[in-house]
């Protein structure tokens, strides 16, 4: 239980640029919603699948929650090659020891412990001082440098605690050892502006801070996280924790997808990128949903099923001339396709592009006959698929063709 770069400052390089290393924390975090528990054999599955992915950190689990939960995070740990896998504790021996046991078989492990900061957690939750939860971190960091490579250091409730404070008990953390420096958003309260003045803050009254990675964990209480999140990393953060699909406690954390394509595709404006290999976050999502029984949200942003989709006539029109007229990324960057649906808000345009992508040669009298016949069955039903199309076409040429011969009988 002593690593070969055990005790080493440098194994975290803190970032000065571009690259802000994605953790994900579906495993842990997500998993504790309602509905989305998993079992060993699906936790496995979704680590190999965001290994695929090019997360940096993957959070396996609680080990000290439950014998299954270590079962798993040991399993990971084991199996995974790529990727530093995380194991959450809190600053208790037990937890702690827990973790290191559970990791003891990664390739790179880390520790994320974590502790209350704000004023409301230390009265009401710790029964604690200031003082007292500074040396409860510390010991807590230097015990767990011990038995991991890395030790995170998460200040839960930071955003609602003295900003003064929580640069303290982080200073003090990273004189203890810890090389990253988590600040959440437990419950999902703030807005861009303070997440920035908080990171702002953070960044230039650490000691020490240059050495250290700043991390930002959001939660969706008020629809931000991932709003919130971009706000940290313009503001200095080089890590962000998030799941697929956004699942995670009460409304969910920030979503991996969304947090990394909002980085891709506008790279201009916040000159940072990551390791993730985006035509992978389909096929990722899908398999959540798979595992867990929850279906991803239609209109979720990236993923969903209407991400790329189109019904409207008048942006299928501007889809058919030039796909950037409706579409700030391509599906294939994330693994899906441009879906063009066909139902009563569709005009002749995708009609008729459609028609020909089924072998049909469309003239002009063709498409006025067949657009009417179209409009009609498409107030009758959701959408219009390639059999309704050709029954369509086969009555209408049927239809055309008996018409002669009706004339001459």
């Amino acid at each position: 239980m002593n690593p070969a770069n055990q005790g080493s400052t440098e194994s975290v390089e803190s970032d000065v640029g571009g690259r802000v290393r994605i953790f994900d924390t579906t495993l842990r975090d997500g998993e504790q919603a309602p509905g989305f528990s998993m079992d060993r054999r699906a936790k496995l599955r979704m680590a190999h699948a965001l290994e695929e992915l090019g997360v940096d950190i993957i959070e396996a689990g609680f080990p000290q929650a439950s014998p299954d939960d270590f079962a798993a995070v040991a399993e990971i740990a084991r199996s995974l090659k790529t990727p530093t896998v995380a194991a959450l504790a809190r600053c208790q021996p037990g937890d702690i020891d827990s973790a290191g046991r559970a990791l003891q078989g990664a390739h790179h492990s880390r520790i994320h412990l974590f502790l209350s900061t704000s004023p409301l957690h230390r009265e009401h939750k710790l029964g604690k001082s200031k003082q007292q939860v500074i040396d409860i971190a510390a010991e807590a960091i230097h015990r767990a440098k011990a038995l991991a490579h890395e030790v995170e250091f998460s200040a839960e409730d930071a955003l609602r605690t003295e900003p003064d404070y929580l640069a303290e008990i982080f200073s003090v953390a990273v004189e203890a050892g810890a090389s990253v420096l988590n600040a959440p958003d437990t419950v999902g309260y703030v807005t861009p502006d303070e997440i920035t003045r908080m990171f702002t803050y953070l960044c230039t009254h650490v000691r020490n801070a240059d050495k250290v990675v700043f991390s930002a964990h959001c939660h969706d209480d008020l629809g931000l996280a991932v709003a919130n999140s971009l706000a940290a990393v313009a503001a200095g953060a080089r890590q962000v924790e998030c799941t697929i699909n956004g699942i995670g406690e009460r409304a969910g954390n920030a979503a991996m997808e969304e947090i990394v394509m909002a980085l891709h595709t506008r790279r201009p404006l916040f000159k940072v990128d990551t390791g993730i290999v985006t035509r992978h976050f389909y096929p990722t999502s899908r398999l959540l949903a798979e595992v867990t029984g929850q279906a991803v949200p239609r209109n979720k942003a990236i993923v969903g099923d209407n991400a790329f989709a189109h019904e409207s006539g008048i942006h299928q029109h501007g889809m058919i001339k030039h796909r950037g007229t409706y579409e700030i990324m391509r599906p294939q960057d994330v693994g899906a396709k441009t879906s063009l649906v066909l139902g009563k808000h569709s005009g002749r345009h995708a009609l008729r592009q459609r028609l020909e992508e089924l072998d049909y040669d469309i003239d002009e009298t063709t498409l006025d006959a067949v657009f009417d016949r179209f409009k009609a069955l498409a107030d009758r039903q959701r959408s219009v698929t390639n059999d309704d199309l050709t029954a369509l076409m086969s009555a209408y040429e049927f239809d055309t063709q008996a018409a002669p011969v009706a004339v001459q009988s």
